[in-house]
């Protein structure tokens, strides 16, 4: 399970790099940032386990921002504003779980302590 992202007061944790990946590699089923190379078992579970890490802090951050950005096409001040049902048909979410990501992301805003869409309501 991932850990929780943190807020503004707690200094983030810089994750392995996300090494390029040149677009002949990335055609290769089999290929998967070069970890189909490493014949050390040792070697391969550290640099999995920090492509995951990497990977989870990404999802993590991206989901921040989803949210941000709901709460923002739902701000009532906005001419534009949208229904959480329309944010939800946008972003492939349930109306319930738009509603959810609304809140999260004016929490965020707010600069409050929010652990995750997951666990509001």
């Amino acid at each position: 399970m991932a850990e929780p992202t943190p807020r503004r007061n707690e200094p983030r944790l810089r994750p392995a790099p996300l090494l390029f990946e040149p677009a002949e590699a990335a055609s290769d089923p089999e290929h998967f940032f070069d970890l189909e190379s490493i014949e050390d078992p040792r070697t391969l579970l550290a640099r999995a386990t920090e492509l995951a890490q990497a990977f989870r802090a990404a999802a993590d951050r991206a989901v921040e921002f989803q949210a941000i950005a709901a709460a923002q096409l739902a701000d009532p001040r906005r001419l534009d504003r949208l229904s959480p049902a329309a944010i939800g048909d946008h972003a492939e979410w349930t109306e319930d779980y738009a509603l959810k990501m609304v809140e999260f992301g004016r929490d965020l805003q707010r600069g409050g302590d929010a652990s995750g869409p997951e666990n509001l309501g």
